[in-house]
C-alpha cells in the first residue's frame, strides 16, 4: 500500500570487514568453549571403556538409574541391569549397588532394579540400594562418601558411559565403565543430544565439586554386602 514504510529489519552483521571478522571470531569461540566439556570427557576416559567380557575384575559394579515405566525399569534401565548381572554370574564383580531416584513415595527406581536383577538370579543379599541417586554427580560421589567405594565398574548406557566415568573420577572413584549398546532410535538420539547439554553441568560439578542434594549419614551396605559368604551364581 502506498505511504505504509516496512520496519527495517535488524543488520545481522557487522557492516565493516573488521566487523565481521571479530564476530566470527567470537562464533568459533563460542563453539569452542560450548564442545570443551565434551572434548575434556573423551580425552580423560578413553582408556577406561570396556565390555562386559573384558573389564577388569572389581568387588563393587555401580548400576544407575534410567527411569521407571509403570513401575519398572524401562528397557534402557533394563539394559543396564541385563549388562549388570552378566558381571556378577561372570565374577567380574561381587556386588551391585543400585543407585536411583527414590524422592517420591509412589517412585522408587533402587527397588525396581532390585526385584528385577532378583529375578535374573542375582542374591538379594549382593544388591545395595542408594536411594538418593538423583543425577549422575549425586551418585557418583555417594558412592564415594557414603558407601565407601574407590574402585568399580560403572553400567550405563552407550552415549552416557563418558560422563559417568568423568564424574565418577572427579568424585574419587576409580572406575572402568562398561557402556551398554542401543539402537540408534529416536531414544538414542535423545540421549546422545542430551549429553551435549549435560557435558558443560558435569564439567562445572567437576571443578566446584558441590555437596549432592542429599548426602546423608554413612552407610555399610557395601561392606556387610562383601564381606557376607559367597552365594551360588
Amino acid at each position: 500500500m502506498r505511504g505504509v514504510r516496512l520496519p527495517r529489519l535488524p543488520r545481522l552483521l557487522p557492516r565493516t570487514v573488521r566487523g565481521r571478522r571479530r564476530a566470527v571470531r567470537a562464533l568459533a569461540l563460542a563453539a569452542v568453549l560450548a564442545l570443551a566439556p565434551s572434548t575434556w570427557m573423551r580425552l580423560t576416559t578413553e582408556d577406561r571403556l570396556r565390555g562386559t567380557a573384558d573389564v577388569p575384575a572389581q568387588d563393587v559394579a555401580v548400576v544407575f538409574g534410567a527411569g521407571l515405566w509403570k513401575g519398572r525399569p524401562t528397557p534402557y534401565l533394563a539394559h543396564r541391569l541385563d549388562a549388570a548381572a552378566e558381571l556378577y554370574r561372570s565374577g567380574k564383580v561381587k556386588v551391585l549397588l543400585v543407585t536411583g531416584d527414590n524422592s517420591r513415595t509412589e517412585y522408587d527406581e533402587p527397588s525396581a532394579m532390585r526385584t528385577y536383577l532378583a529375578r535374573r538370579g542375582v542374591p538379594d543379599d549382593k544388591v545395595v540400594s542408594d536411594y538418593a541417586g538423583f543425577d549422575t554427580w549425586d551418585s557418583c560421589v555417594r558412592a564415594k562418601k557414603i558407601f565407601g567405594v574407590d574402585r568399580a565398574v560403572l553400567v550405563t548406557q552407550d552415549f552416557h558411559i563418558r560422563r559417568a566415568l568423568a564424574l565418577c573420577g572427579a568424585a574419587g572413584v576409580e572406575a572402568y565403565g562398561v557402556g551398554v549398546g542401543e539402537p540408534k532410535d529416536a531414544t538414542w538420539y535423545y540421549g546422545t543430544t542430551r549429553e551435549l547439554a549435560a557435558a558443560g553441568k558435569a564439567a562445572v560439578d567437576a571443578a566446584l565439586r558441590p555437596d549432592p542434594r542429599f548426602l546423608g549419614a554413612r552407610e555399610d551396605g557395601v561392606a556387610e554386602a562383601l564381606a557376607a559368604p559367597p552365594t551360588g551364581r
